[in-house]
């Protein structure tokens, strides 16, 4: 189900500057203008290229009744929908208006209220806890309540009322809360797990809460794996339950209670994910399965059935013979966010953006999108950004988004997860896919969709910058390992096909945040999410043949970790994730050239060589580097693009760049004075 758009009115902008040491943009124009280079000064011209990718992106879902409730994904303003399954409507929706998504849907037991969880990029200072009255859906859900832990990840009510939450906040271990609807009070009731870096699941009964965590964000550097606790609500105790041969799984997924059994399951790394039906009388009894997907999610059930979602689709697992099954289903539901067995019948809500009622005897289906069922269809936060002379292609949620550049159209093409960084080569395009997808890739010339073209190791599951080397005809990945720590470098051969992982190439606790290439060499720079160790090594790296060439440890203020790298010529350009800025001469091996750019990139940050200058993007800014005296001109002032994680520029075959102004994309052709 593809749709399109028509691509809303081209707008440009012209802008001149001095001298071409900068060249500010202001507000965009209404009806296109020239924009002309003179003798004296640059020429910069931003069309605008309308929404980077538009789609109803939703990260979590509940059936409650007849009506399947929805949560937005990276959407402003973050909103709930009611999809109303006998007539496959949308018939209601509450806009909550704080954070960036909703990944956290639980109702009470009397089915009144729906409680749902958000996640920020900061601590915005506002309730993350909302509760829905579902009789009265017209009037909007309300903040009734704040986690210190910034991003709730998941929610139980227990049959009494009362409302557990678990979730997370960088740099802290997470901790179990609890709502009183009696009392308004949200009360933490302890961190079970210290070295645990985030909780993704909970579930409670009349006497006990069950609390699942680990290390799916944030892994290495000592901290926990999957870790099942047990709450005792009369005591205020906890105690490990966890099944040991969970124990090496970086995180528990998800938690169901089924009468007198608890399902456990978890997410995968090094091992496959797992599933448990533990005894809720005797928690040491349990019966455990391993299966072939990387995460076991979305758990429901339907007598002694169990059914669950992988990155492989859905299964079934039956209790009495404890064997696992594939669900039949004729066609891709890509990512899974929601799941409700009732009446013998599975609703699926796929990050495709459409809903699926599925008779699991015979494997027919009813499929609705959501868009034309009346969902949004808006702007959300964007990723990856790649073109070539006919189309340009921004990464979202489960979709990314092709632009025809001659006729304007918009066409959203299907890919699970999320395209962190991407290239197009010969017309063909190329993506890093997040989270363990490997790489993907689209040709648009034999049309479809885009599909797998090499995987790599599922822990080396967060591919974050994407560039090709020419020479050795290589695309080259810089990535990072959210269970384990480190990271990798990727190769794919573009001629045989042949791909690598390169395990560590900068240490064991430094990822590879970036990647720039100059004569057949790959230049890695490292960077370390954790508190401690080492970051911001920079390593020359032969490609081939996999081994180091040479490395370079920045000195004093340079070492805040690396956030972008290109090259110019005998130079390396890097910038660091606060605003360092140095310039590397590779026939010396030496920082030649230092600078303070925390003005203008103060954190994450994308470079890229165009037309023989290196430009620069950060959350706010598009810029620009002196080739000689390497000073930062800027070129576009306050674009202030809508990204979900960090910012992105990339050329085309022309040297005009592309990136995002607010959530439209935007074409920059820049003609400096140097």
């Amino acid at each position: 189900m593809q749709h399109t758009s028509s691509m809303a009115r081209r707008r440009l902008l012209m802008a001149g500057g001095a001298l071409g040491l900068a060249a500010a943009a202001g507000p965009l124009l209404t009806a296109p203008a020239q924009a002309r280079a003179t003798a004296a000064g640059p020429c910069t011209r931003v069309t605008d290229l309308g929404p980077g990718i538009e789609q109803f992106a939703l990260m979590s879902a509940l059936q409650v009744g007849d009506t399947v409730y929805i949560g937005s994904r990276n959407l402003e303003p973050t909103r709930v929908l009611a999809f109303h399954l006998p007539t496959r409507k949308v018939v209601a929706q509450t806009v909550l208006g704080v954070g960036h998504s909703i990944q956290a849907l639980a109702a009470d037991p009397t089915g009144r209220y729906l409680y749902a969880g958000i996640l920020q990029k900061g601590d915005e200072g506002k309730p993350n806890l909302f509760r829905w009255d579902l009789t009265t859906p017209d009037k909007p859900a309300v903040g009734v309540g704040r986690t210190e832990d910034r991003d709730i990840r998941d929610l139980a009510v227990a049959p009494d009322g009362t409302v557990y939450a678990v979730g997370g906040i960088p740099g802290k271990a997470p901790a179990l809360w609890r709502y009183d609807p009696g009392t308004g009070k949200v009360t933490e009731l302890g961190v079970p797990d210290p070295k645990a870096t985030l909780a993704r699941a909970v579930a409670a009964t009349d006497t006990t809460v069950f609390f699942g965590a680990g290390s799916t964000l944030g892994g290495g550097d000592g901290a926990s794996k999957a870790s099942l606790f047990a709450y005792d609500r009369a005591a205020g105790t906890f105690r490990n339950v966890t099944p040991p041969e969970m124990e090496k799984d970086p995180s528990l997924r998800d938690l169901l209670v089924v009468g007198d059994r608890l399902v456990v399951s978890t997410s995968g790394s090094t091992e496959p994910a797992k599933l448990a039906v533990m005894d809720l009388a005797d928690l040491s009894s349990y019966s455990l399965t391993p299966t072939t997907g990387k995460v076991v999610k979305n758990l429901t059930a339907n007598a002694d059935t169990v059914y669950f979602a992988t990155d492989t689709g859905l299964h079934s697992y039956s209790s009495a013979t404890e064997v696992i099954s594939p669900v039949a289903f004729d066609g891709d539901l890509g990512e899974i966010w929601g799941l409700d067995a009732v009446g013998g019948r599975l609703t699926v809500v796929s990050g495709y953006g459409f809903v699926g009622e599925l008779d699991p005897a015979t494997g027919r289906a009813v499929v609705t999108d959501l868009g034309e069922a009346g969902a949004p269809v808006i702007a959300q936060t964007a990723m990856g950004i790649a073109a070539d002379h006919r189309y340009a292609y921004v990464g979202g949620n489960n979709g990314i988004a092709r632009h025809d550049l001659r006729t304007g159209e918009v066409v959203n093409l299907r890919a699970p997860g999320e395209a962190k960084d991407a290239e197009v080569l010969d017309g063909v395009l190329y993506t890093g896919q997040y989270s363990s997808q490997g790489m993907w890739t689209y040709d648009p010339l034999k049309g479809g969709q885009p599909h797998q073209l090499a995987d790599f190791p599922a822990e080396q599951n967060r591919p974050l910058d994407v560039c090709h080397d020419p020479v050795n005809a290589l695309l080259l990945v810089g990535v990072q390992s959210d269970t384990e720590g480190g990271g990798s470098l990727w190769t794919y051969s573009t001629k045989t096909g042949e791909k690598a992982a390169h395990i560590n190439p900068v240490d064991g606790t430094q990822l590879v945040r970036a990647v720039a290439t100059r004569d057949g060499v790959a230049y890695l720079g490292g960077d370390n999410p954790t508190a401690q160790g080492p970051r911001g090594t920079i390593v020359a790296f032969d490609p081939v043949a996999g081994r180091e060439l040479w490395r370079l440890d920045l000195p004093g203020s340079l070492t805040t970790g690396t956030a972008a790298l290109a090259v110019r010529g005998r130079h390396l350009y890097g910038l660091t994730r606060k605003g360092g800025f140095f310039v590397v001469d590779l026939t010396i091996r030496r920082v030649v050239h230092t600078a303070d750019h925390r003005a203008v990139c103060p954190g994450f940050a994308a470079m890229v060589t165009s037309r023989g200058v290196v430009y620069g993007v950060s959350d706010t800014t598009l810029f620009r580097f002196h080739p000689r005296t390497f000073a930062l001109s800027t070129v576009v002032a306050e674009i202030n693009g809508a990204w979900y994680s960090g910012p992105h520029v990339n050329a085309d075959h022309r040297g005009r760049l592309y990136t995002m102004r607010g959530r439209n994309l935007v074409r920059v052709e820049d003609r400096p004075v140097i």
